[in-house]
């Protein structure tokens, strides 16, 4: 694989999105709604809070909407240029497939890593002009950790789109894995739980939770974010419930996030490497 293809794809596929006006709608979404969260953030209440605050209210927002809009990024990745045609020609140029999917890779994790910088970044500094002793370290710890889960979901992305022969399907498979990191996991998690420890145990202070109960959890990516900036960012580090495990740790958790992202390109580096197109 060489570099320049790799860029020279991933140029066209952040241009392509610029085009497509994502970039400014996914950027004026964060912004607006951070400056919602920071300015209205207690119900009821009126006035803007610190960075570190409107993080704790950002959480919910950051773990919902961006593995949405990276999947609606990445899903046609791959099967939307196959069912226009434009896959086939672009692979009878001097291109390898491996480049083909890390350029456009690159190129969607600029589009919404762009977007999260901006639309983050923007909203922190309007809020710095209205409220002192900004924490700005704890602020791009968060907003590093917000980017890391979209990659991993862009990833999840572009696997399903290369698995996948219609675009239909991919947008099936991009929406039923966002149900199942963002409700489905956690609900079975309860379930093996009451299964092997009764119902009581969800009320009893204290009852400690399994090693399996903290692995199995760490493995959800939506988790793994929640942690990696619980563990960093110290106003959110308190809202946490319980002593975490010892191997709850920045190293492992950042880990975890970067084998999602990893491991789902690889698999589609070799499923795309055998498929007949």
């Amino acid at each position: 694989m060489t570099g320049k293809s790799i860029y020279a794809i991933a140029k066209k596929e952040f241009l392509d999105n610029y085009r497509n006006k994502w970039i400014i709608a996914i950027t004026i979404i964060f912004l607006i709604l951070t400056l919602v969260i920071s300015y209205f953030g207690v119900l009821g209440s009126e006035g803007w809070t610190d960075l570190t605050a409107t993080i704790s209210g950002m959480m919910f927002l950051v773990q919902w909407l961006i593995p949405i809009i990276a999947l609606m990024l990445g899903y046609a990745s791959i099967v939307g240029e196959k069912e226009k045609g434009s896959l086939s020609l672009l692979l009878s140029y001097p291109v390898e497939r491996g480049e083909v999917i890390a350029g456009k890779f690159i190129g969607l994790g600029s589009v919404l890593a762009l977007s999260i910088l901006i639309g983050f970044g923007g909203a922190g500094l309007i809020i710095a002009l209205n409220v002192s002793g900004i924490q700005w370290g704890e602020y791009l710890i968060f907003i590093a950790s917000a980017i890391l889960l979209g990659l991993v979901y862009i990833s999840l992305a572009m696997l399903f789109s290369t698995v996948c022969n219609k675009r239909s399907t991919a947008l099936g498979g991009s929406i039923f894995l966002w149900f199942l990191f963002a409700m489905i996991w956690g609900v079975i998690l309860v379930g093996i739980v009451i299964a092997n420890y009764g119902i009581d145990t969800l009320s009893n202070e204290d009852w400690t939770a399994p090693t399996w109960y903290y692995i199995i959890s760490m493995i959800n990516p939506i988790s793994s974010f929640q942690l990696l900036v619980s563990l960093n960012i110290a106003s959110i580090s308190t809202e946490m419930p319980g002593v975490l495990p010892t191997f709850y740790t920045t190293p492992i958790i950042a880990t975890v996030l970067i084998l999602w992202i990893l491991i789902p390109l690889i698999v589609a580096y070799i499923l795309f490497q055998r498929k007949d197109l």
